[in-house]
């Protein structure tokens, strides 16, 4: 069902598209994001972004959940996408079967909290103290 399960703030774009979405041999794509599903232009941008022989969902999370954890979803390979690391906990603790995460890139365009610096953990991964906890729950999760 799920072939993998991403991190990345940008959601989809070219290396979704053409990298990950081959590597992983999907036929769906789903966006789960709050803030994506109430927005139109954002979703239209997205649908642009993506791979033409693909379907693509985007998804509320708690709608995701819903439609990941529907027995019809089975069947599917699925590349479900998260832009920020509390939508994956979310994700990893209610739906079952994820069989790898990919944490791509997240911090660099996120949400700033007031003067406070994220600290680097490599190339493409920012994040506050408070977000490193998460992704540690994460991992014992």
């Amino acid at each position: 069902m799920i072939n993998l399960i991403r991190l990345d703030e940008r959601m989809i774009h070219g290396q979704i598209a053409i990298k990950w979405s081959k590597h992983t041999g999907v036929d769906r794509i789903i966006v789960a994001n709050d803030a994506a599903a109430a927005n139109s232009i954002v979703q239209k941008s997205l649908m642009m972004a993506a791979p033409s022989n693909i379907k693509v969902a985007i998804k509320s999370i708690d709608d995701a959940v819903r439609l990941i954890n529907d027995p019809r979803s089975d069947k599917l390979k699925i590349l479900l996408i998260v832009a920020n690391p509390v939508d994956l906990l979310k994700m990893v603790e209610q739906v079952k079967g994820i069989p790898r995460i990919n944490i791509g890139n997240y911090g660099r365009i996120a949400e700033k909290k007031g003067n406070l610096q994220r600290c680097a953990y490599g190339s493409n991964l920012y994040a506050y103290e408070d977000e490193a906890a998460i992704f540690a729950k994460i991992i014992q999760t």
